[in-house]
């Protein structure tokens, strides 16, 4: 929420825990965005934010299993918008999926568009955010299922309350300008000036000492932390200094429990974590987020911290006295934050996280299948066209794609156009399955090998129930880089995971058929590659693209369509009354 002083949400943050309960019940909510621009300050830049409802970050969404959910967005504003709801599975409601001209056409200044959905067999922590240009850079917020039943975390009985973190960037300037600027030049965008816990950068930024986010806790409790990446462009590493997490769901599916002092958490993702008050009344302790770092682009290198506040006596202090203090201490503490180029922690990190696969919550990854898909991600140098001035490496345009294709978005919905059977001039079902070529692809050299990408709105197709694996290979054209992928309508299960180049023969012999981790977005590891299986069984048409979105503004992006079903039940259904016109 947009304020200033130290945000002191202790009581912001028992609502959740007091509001929606599990329950098995369930209801239609509904709720109003109105995406309109306010008049934010940080780091001592005041500027006009895009919000929803005049809130940075935006309103949580919490709802039950099994609700039918309605959000009307009104769009204030004189450029398009649309909302992408992440993670959401949207069984047949592939019209409220989100991404524009994917699955509807955008919303255009003053008017309104009701996503209607239904919250089937999912619960946790996910989030909502703008899924035009860049717009997602301020338009989020948290989406938030309570469960039908108790939750099967380890001492879940004594959990006092939840503290939603959600971690978000800030740029000084214009966004929408940075991003026109970089599709202007082909050059990379220009890096944000601070990272940000529920909005508000913390201490170690400039003039922002007094915007620095605080959770007050009572000592010998249990908290439930959901941290979210609503990042636009930077995986991170989140820690509690002198604290212990457990990670018992990630991306809205319960884990195994795994202990750990630090959290790998790419773009797109999402972690709930335990937190045991088990420190003195009266302390106060860092929470911190600072990059995953696996590119040769420019970053931001920076950290934003803010503070767990134990309640209990303490002396009296004047507020000029709690920031001083704040600053030092955030300068010379460190939290237990791995350093920012820690492969090995975030590959550690990673292999630990395993579905729960219990006999309530079963692990129910494909154990045969009938397609697979190999496809590279790369990173890529385009020539610069005649008469034209290129800002990227020796003087040429960046771009990216999947088995060299270089995603185009047409200018009216994919979804629309393959429910109407009018798909001549819009998309094209001839994704190709794997490489057009073979080649070292971890070992080519970054900058003296290199393809031009065609450029299309290439897809492919399955039947209804397909049992569907995708090996996402990366390349070392530019640079080997971590690529987290989201895959919309569809969890996945990561079978498969390593560096190098995928061999077909060897490695599927390694795969986890047992208990892999369940997510909607995956960080494919650096100078590697990653397998993950999908019950294709969600009628409709599906992005696939990397969350940095940087990487998908140049084409790193592809799509699949499933097709409908045999039943009435397993058919897309058709296209709502209020649907946006292109």
């Amino acid at each position: 929420m947009e304020n200033s002083g130290f945000l002191m949400i202790s009581t912001f943050l028992l609502l959740f825990a007091t509001l929606l309960p599990h329950s098995s019940a369930s209801t239609t909510r509904r709720f109003h965005f109105n995406v309109e621009w306010k008049k934010v300050t940080r780091l001592c830049h005041t500027k006009q934010l895009l919000t929803v409802n005049g809130q940075y970050p935006g309103p949580t969404v919490a709802v039950h299993e099994g609700d039918t959910v309605e959000i009307k967005v009104t769009n204030r504003i004189a450029h398009n918008t649309t909302i992408h709801w992440h993670g959401l599975r949207q069984y047949r409601t592939g019209w409220a999926d989100g991404p524009a001209y994917i699955t509807q056409c955008p919303i255009r200044s003053k008017q309104a568009y009701t996503y209607r959905f239904k919250v089937e067999d999912q619960r946790g922590t996910l989030l909502w955010h703008a899924h035009h240009s860049w717009q997602r850079a301020s338009v989020y917020g948290a989406f938030i299922i309570y469960p039908r039943k108790p939750y099967p975390f380890p001492g879940s009985y004594n959990i006092q309350s939840e503290i939603p973190i959600i971690l978000g960037e800030w740029w000084n300037g214009d966004v929408d300008q940075v991003e026109k600027n970089m599709i202007m030049t082909g050059n990379g965008a220009n890096v944000s000036d601070a990272y940000t816990l529920n909005g508000l950068p913390g201490p170690l930024y400039p003039c922002s000492t007094k915007d620095t986010f605080t959770a007050n806790v009572d000592p010998g409790r249990t908290y439930i932390l959901r941290i979210i990446n609503a990042a636009l462009n930077s995986e991170l590493f989140f820690a509690v200094s002198n604290h212990t997490l457990t990670v018992v769901e990630v991306d809205a599916v319960y884990t195994k429990p795994v202990d750990t002092q630090a959290i790998m958490i790419a773009p797109g993702q999402t972690t709930t974590l335990l937190l045991r008050t088990n420190q003195l009344p009266g302390g106060e302790f860092l929470i911190a987020a600072t990059p995953y770092v696996t590119s040769v682009f420019p970053f931001n290198n920076s950290t934003t911290v803010g503070f767990i506040r134990y309640r209990g006596k303490t002396k009296p202090e004047n507020t000029e006295n709690t920031q001083r203090r704040r600053r030092l201490t955030a300068m010379s503490t460190a939290a237990d934050l791995p350093k920012m180029l820690d492969t090995k922690f975030a590959t550690r990190f990673s292999d630990n996280i395993k579905s729960l696969g219990s006999e309530e919550y079963p692990c129910k990854v494909p154990r045969k299948i009938d397609k697979r898909v190999i496809t590279t991600i790369s990173l890529n140098l385009q020539d610069c066209p005649q008469n034209q001035t290129c800002g990227g490496y020796a003087g040429k345009r960046y771009s990216a794609s999947m088995n060299n294709i270089s995603f185009v978005r047409p200018p009216v919905s994919i979804l629309e156009s393959y429910y109407k059977k009018q798909s001549k001039g819009v998309f094209s079902l001839d994704f190709p399955e794997k490489p057009p070529n073979r080649f070292d692809f971890t070992g080519v050299d970054p900058v003296s090998e290199n393809m031009n990408t065609e450029f299309g709105t290439k897809l492919f197709e399955v039947e209804f129930g397909t049992r569907l694996e995708i090996v996402f290979q990366g390349t070392s054209f530019l640079n080997i880089e971590n690529h987290p992928l989201h895959v919309h309508g569809h969890n996945f299960f990561v079978v498969g995971r390593g560096f190098g180049n995928f061999d077909p023969e060897k490695d599927p012999k390694r795969y986890n058929l047992v208990d892999p981790p369940e997510r909607n977005t995956y960080a494919v590891p650096t100078g590697g590659w990653a397998a993950i299986r999908i019950n294709a069984d969600n009628p409709g048409v599906w992005f696939i693209h990397c969350h940095l979105e940087q990487h998908t503004s140049w084409g790193l992006a592809m799509g699949f369509i499933v097709k409908d079903g045999p039943l009435p039940s397993q058919t897309l259904l058709p296209p709502p009354h209020d649907l946006p016109k292109c």
